[in-house]
């Protein structure tokens, strides 16, 4: 499995000729460092909540037209999305395939945030081996302790350093990815990694900071 990050919560997954997306938000396309025919051939693109910054529907809208794919998401995000001109399957709970490629929904509530209504939030287990958890630091997502890798939000206004880092101590994934950084500028993020990283790996938990749009590891 090949695992490459997009700025911000944006994954770009292949594994068994399979190219899934996951959660192309504004973030990345804001100032030109990501474009949406940057990502290639898809053959799908899952969403964990439709926030702007995950589910960009401009940007959507043309990876939908270059590369025919199918999207993927809960019912709020399919409702949300359906004004665009969006068809997303629903796919907010159990198993679902891309051709070989297991995709499993996981129900996982978006952190809490100051609005009137927090968007339901889905994480994705993919191929068994990648945990994405959207904005969730939900203790159902314990579930897949011990996972290969983690993609866990690491920056935002509705988190703590402690609180995710004591997450990640309890799912003790393989690896960490961080995710949902993208409003940082690089020498911050930087430093957030580094804080992050020397807490972590005594964990026997590798830490992964890919910063540069389209950096990515192999599993």
């Amino acid at each position: 499995m090949r695992i490459a990050k997009y700025l911000h919560s944006c994954l770009l997954v292949e594994q068994d000729g399979v190219r899934l997306l996951i959660d192309p938000g504004r973030f990345g396309f804001v100032e030109g460092r990501v474009r949406p025919e940057d990502f290639g051939r898809l053959d799908a693109v899952a969403l964990t909540h439709h926030h702007p910054d995950h589910a960009d529907p401009e940007a959507l809208v043309e990876i939908v037209r270059r590369t025919g794919a199918r999207l993927l998401g809960n019912r709020e995000t399919a409702e949300a999305l359906r004004g665009h001109g969006l068809d997303v399957t629903v796919a907010e709970t159990g198993e679902h395939r891309i051709g070989p490629l297991r995709l499993d929904a996981v129900p996982a509530d978006h952190e809490p945030i100051l609005d009137d209504h927090t968007p339901r939030n889905t994480g994705y287990l993919v191929g068994g081996r990648l945990l994405h958890c959207g904005d969730s630091l939900h203790p159902g997502l314990l579930a897949y302790r011990g996972v290969a890798v983690a993609a866990v939000p690491v920056m935002a206004p509705f988190l703590t350093e402690r609180a995710v880092a004591g997450f990640v101590a309890e799912l003790q994934p393989g690896a960490v990815l961080p995710v949902h950084d993208g409003y940082a500028r690089d020498f911050f993020l930087q430093q957030r990694y580094e804080t992050y990283r020397r807490y972590v790996e005594p964990l026997g938990i590798t830490f992964h900071a890919l910063a540069e749009p389209g950096a990515g590891i192999t599993i």
